[in-house]
């Protein structure tokens, strides 16, 4: 055994500290003592919630209990009338907060309707599919294009593997994985390329890993389990009513001593005063308030789902209206969450690409003039397309879509723009051979058959193909590459990878063969592309900023990545950008005087979330925080208002959160406060008027 973690390790002593055969994986007796040790490979669920206990939570504030009171009062004093009208009003508040609050409870359990994956594993010496609830500590799974991972594992073999994490780190991009072990204790979670983890999934190549982790022990488990410490706090509305309740309980009382303590003295029976004064400590109390509360809340739901927002406890609707910080994920909240190709270096010239996501709408512009795709252009976005396995539908309910890997949706999707469809070039130009991409060799060459013969079309890293040609499509037709118009071309790349795209490289080779396909190409040009803003986010800032809420990016993402979509949505012109790394180095009071400073935070974890949610709240901020990974869960739970993804977001964080957002949108959540102070504004004028 070893105290080191997995990734630390070596194949061949992770393998040892689980006492697993990489070649013959586990007995199935031994699966089966495993499975009874260590228990099934599933997150522990929260209980569903009791409709008796949310109705029994519809009676806990002081306010419901002081009319309770005033019915027994009332009843035992023979004024029967009284107290069933009061019960009346009492029993429609809770009742009308029970049903919202219940149906918004089903909602959800409607969003988290998620099959349980299979696992392939080898047991045996051989493979099997079986349930990954049955998946133990030393199985070998088996890892493919479309899997979901069934648990947390050290990978024994990578062939091209990349990996979606976003669910577990907010890294937008599929993460490429390798068997290396690495050499230091203290990595993020976003850099262990040589694990892969429970509830992520493979989006391109195989690989074959040993489970290291089950269950409530993997990292998703782990962050559930840090759940339990975190207790849900009063909302304003809750509090400010108690007080109220508290205020006209103290009255009341007093009213009772003072009306029959004078009584008393001027001779007047005893029990005729303590009737004739608790009659009008009834009537201090607003009978009516915690309807007027109810509906104006319930009301004010309706209105939310209306605008995509369902809200599942009644109070929070008012705590929207107190919100003056909204924390906000980046990756498909403030963006949508598809990468699109916004600019191309082609024939000497920059071109920008308008339009965004995966909508095939867009023109193409250089030097501020419309352009029409020929030449150099029309080739690039075609050699892109081609050399690209990802795929572009479109239908009725849910619009364009793209199966397959994102970088090459956004070449597919640029060239359906100039008006090259995937499907048609395929069938024009027939793929006869295939290079796939590799993490050594950094780019994907595809031969097709042509009227002109075999032609090669290739896209990677930019030095790597550059390195593969010896001459460039300009407009005025081919020519040689000399040193100097590589240098060119390099800077180029740095300058729109320092702008945050990411950058492709594209080249094309005619009469090719399958083994000098990748030598001596024509090099057609460079694509930069970004997962960018969506339209509607910068005027929901906009309005933030109006109403004096400050809105803050936290994202797992690159520094440069987020701070490039932030400048775009103009979130800052007054404040700075800053790493979970450089978190770590300020001390609990240096990060409660800065934080209100910040902008923009990059690269964060679990515990730099919930450090922020605490700073704030300490600075006296209300705060409501969006998430959609089951990291994103504790500092959803701590938050005032926690804010969970409908689309997106996993089971834990919608558990975890006070709403759900049905689409995943920024401006939803905008919306949704101002609904809730509008309630706040409603209720502050009933009270007013009593």
């Amino acid at each position: 055994m070893t105290d080191r973690q997995p990734y630390e390790a070596d194949i061949a002593v992770v393998l040892g500290q689980f006492a697993t055969d990489a070649a013959a994986g586990l007995s199935r007796s031994e699966a089966r003592r495993r499975l009874a040790s260590h228990g099934a490979n599933e997150l522990l669920a929260a209980p569903p919630v009791s409709p008796w206990a949310i109705l029994l939570e519809q009676f806990k504030n002081v306010l419901i209990i002081i009319l309770l009171c005033a019915i027994v009062l009332s009843a035992s004093l023979g004024h029967t009338i009284e107290a069933l009208a009061i019960a009346v009003i009492v029993l429609f508040a809770a009742m009308l907060g029970f049903y919202q609050e219940f149906r918004a409870e089903r909602a959800l359990e409607a969003l988290r309707e998620l099959s349980a994956p299979n696992a392939a594993v080898l047991r045996d010496r051989q493979e099997q599919s079986i349930p990954a609830r049955e998946v133990v500590p030393g199985d070998i799974v088996f890892l493919r294009t479309g899997d979901k991972v069934p648990a947390d594992g050290r990978l024994l073999e990578a062939v091209n593997l990349k990996c979606d994490e976003a669910v577990l780190t907010g890294e937008s991009m599929p993460v490429e994985k390798q068997t290396t072990a690495l050499k230091s204790a203290k990595v993020s979670i976003a850099d262990r390329t040589n694990m892969v983890y429970a509830g992520t999934a493979v989006t391109y190549g195989r690989g074959r890993a040993v489970v290291t982790a089950t269950a409530m022990k993997t990292e998703f488990g782990q962050i559930a389990e840090s759940l339990r410490s975190l207790e849900t706090g009063r909302t304003p509305l809750q509090k400010n009513l108690d007080r109220v309740g508290k205020i006209l309980a103290r009255a009341a009382l007093a009213m009772v001593v003072l009306v029959a303590g004078i009584g008393f003295l001027r001779g007047r029976p005893l029990l005729d005063m303590i009737i004739f004064s608790i009659a009008l400590a009834v009537a201090v109390v607003p009978e009516a308030l915690p309807a007027v509360v109810t509906i104006s809340l319930a009301i004010a739901v309706q209105r939310m789902a209306r605008r995509n927002a369902l809200v599942r406890r009644l109070p929070a609707v008012e705590t929207l209206g107190s919100v003056s910080v909204i924390c906000s994920d980046k990756t498909g909240t403030l963006t949508k969450d598809e990468m699109t190709a916004r600019k191309i270096f082609v024939a000497g010239r920059m071109v920008s690409v308008s339009g965004s996501g995966y909508e095939p709408k867009g023109n193409f512009t250089s030097d501020g003039r419309t352009i029409e795709p020929c030449g150099p252009l029309a080739l690039l976005l075609q050699a892109g397309a081609l050399a690209s396995d990802a795929r572009l539908t479109c239908n009725a309910e849910h619009g364009w879509k793209i199966s397959g890997d994102p970088t090459e949706a956004a070449l597919v999707v640029a060239a359906a723009k100039a008006g090259f469809d995937k499907s048609a070039l395929d069938a024009k130009f027939p793929r006869v051979h295939e290079i796939p991409f590799t993490s050594e060799s950094k780019r994907m060459t595809t031969l097709h058959a042509t009227g002109a013969g075999t032609v090669a079309y290739a896209k990677g890293a930019p030095e790597v193909i550059l390195n593969a040609s010896a001459r460039l499509e300009g407009d005025g037709g081919v020519v040689l590459l000399d040193a100097k118009t590589r240098e060119s071309i390099v800077q180029r790349g740095k300058t729109m990878a320092a702008e945050a795209l990411r950058v492709l490289a594209v080249a094309y080779k005619p009469d090719a063969g399958l083994c000098s396909a990748e030598q001596d190409m024509i090099f057609l040009g460079l694509v930069g592309m970004i997962d960018p803003p969506r339209p509607e986010a910068k005027t929901a800032l906009e309005t933030c900023a109006g109403a004096g809420i400050c809105a803050m990016m936290i994202t797992g993402d690159h520094p440069l990545t987020a701070e490039a979509v932030a400048r775009e949505l103009g979130m800052l012109a007054d404040g700075k950008v800053i790493t979970g790394a450089e978190i770590d180095t300020l001390s609990d009071e240096a990060l409660e005087r800065e934080v209100e400073q910040f902008r923009v935070i990059a690269r964060v974890s679990p515990q730099h979330k919930l450090s922020i949610v605490t700073a704030l709240q300490k600075r006296g901020q209300f705060v409501a925080m969006t998430g959609d990974g089951i990291n994103d869960a504790p500092a959803l739970k701590k938050a005032d208002i926690g804010v969970a993804m409908g689309i997106t977001g996993t089971d834990v964080t919608k558990e975890a959160a006070d709403m759900t957002l049905t689409d995943d949108n920024f401006a939803s959540i905008v919306g949704a406060v101002e609904e809730g102070r509008a309630v706040f504004e409603n209720i502050k004028k009933y009270l007013m008027f009593l």
